[in-house]
């Protein structure tokens, strides 16, 4: 019989984790999921990603959620997954998004609805960064391009800045030359109409005095706007309408065009390739007019299936995991030369330098452990 003073406690998995974590390195330190996710997001912002894409914090256990161990990965399988529970994993990042289409159910049926199953049961949160680290300066593509050796590179699509303030989606803005009166009901109906904003300042025209009219609206409130100038036919015929747009970020966003210090030649090239992914072998499409020797100084890259990035870039070479079969012949046909590396091929090896990476972004405030079982489906055989 026990003595009074000796409970009995149940340990949930989260505290069972901490404990063996505690016994076997009394020296790490955990992180709050919540403060774990704002780290990684303000490591590479999830804006950056595309709008097809589905990023961020994909599976969450109940709260709270403390992180001990985080477990980077390029693909989340069932086999990776069981790696994962072995290494006591908290947290799951997996570069590709494990969810991607809607789920109707999760039952036990589908690889898929049994990854989200296990990780609920286990308290392990998943998290997909996918195009946002694409994009990001120090993600995949910028990676992918340290394999062609000293170079320049910007990306091939640019990202818009985030959080840039604009008021409104459109500009608006005419001269008009009519009494202070008419000025000012052009002025007080314009202001009436709701998200409009509207400044006025002196302008010369043809050596006339005139009133320059500008007003920053939505999308919604231009209807409106547009409605009201075009009853006042001369008024509507000086009238300019720009579509505001946020600047670009000069190093962030999709693909990369890498311009080499020192052309070489297309078969140094697929040597420096092959020894930067770890690879024996690569796909190659040559050029029309192309051969090994012929000279590569600028090199379109886009980590994954880079059809869409890549489409009428110039450059002498493509560099991508996977394109379609008639978009390869349209850049053949065009002189440019094609390899593919199979998609996840040319992503994993960056998992590496994140890791490290994160490691320092976190203040090593975590473990991160990099799969060993994550590997690309296709194999040459």
């Amino acid at each position: 019989m026990l003595s009074s003073h000796i409970r009995l406690v149940r340990l949930v998995p989260t505290t069972v984790r901490l404990v063996h974590s505690l016994i076997h390195n009394p020296s790490c330190s955990f992180m709050d999921l919540k403060a774990l996710i704002s780290s990684l997001n303000d490591f590479a912002s999830l804006s950056f990603a595309e709008s097809w894409d589905n990023v961020g914090l994909l599976v969450e256990p109940s709260p709270p959620h403390t992180v001990n161990t985080l477990f980077l990965t390029n693909d989340l399988t069932e086999e990776v997954m069981e790696e994962a529970l072995q290494k006591k994993a908290d947290f799951i990042l997996s570069y590709h998004p494990p969810i991607f289409r809607p789920m109707k159910r999760i039952t036990w049926k589908t690889w898929k609805e049994r990854l989200v199953i296990r990780a609920l049961e286990n308290r392990i949160a998943i998290y997909s960064p996918h195009t946002a680290y694409d994009a990001a300066p120090q993600g995949v593509n910028n990676w992918l391009a340290k394999g062609l050796g000293v170079c320049t590179s910007r990306p091939i699509h640019f990202s818009k800045a985030p959080n840039y303030p604009t008021e409104g989606t459109h500009r608006v803005e005419f001269n008009i030359d009519h009494t202070q009166e008419d000025l000012d009901e052009v002025i007080s109906m314009l202001k009436a109409i709701s998200d409009v904003s509207v400044t006025s300042f002196s302008a010369r025209t043809d050596d006339e005095e005139q009133t320059r009219i500008s007003l920053n609206c939505s999308q919604q409130a231009l209807m409106h706007v547009v409605a009201f100038l075009s009853q006042n036919r001369q008024l509507y015929q000086k009238t300019e309408i720009l579509s505001l747009e946020k600047p670009l970020l000069l190093h962030t966003g999709m693909g990369r065009l890498c311009t080499l210090d020192e052309s070489v030649s297309l078969a140094t090239m697929i040597k420096r390739i092959k020894m930067h992914l770890k690879l024996s072998h690569v796909r190659l499409a040559l050029g029309v007019g192309r051969t090994l020797e012929s000279q590569v100084r600028v090199v379109a890259l886009c980590a994954g299936s880079g059809s869409s990035v890549l489409q009428g870039a110039e450059a002498d070479l493509y560099l991508t995991g996977e394109m379609s079969h008639h978009d390869i012949l349209d850049a053949a046909s065009q002189g440019v030369s094609v390899i593919l590396c199979e998609h996840s091929n040319t992503e994993r090896g960056f998992l590496s330098d994140l890791r490290d990476m994160l490691s320092t972004h976190l203040e090593n405030k975590v473990n991160i452990i990099l799969s060993e079982t994550d590997r690309d489906p296709l194999q040459v055989v």
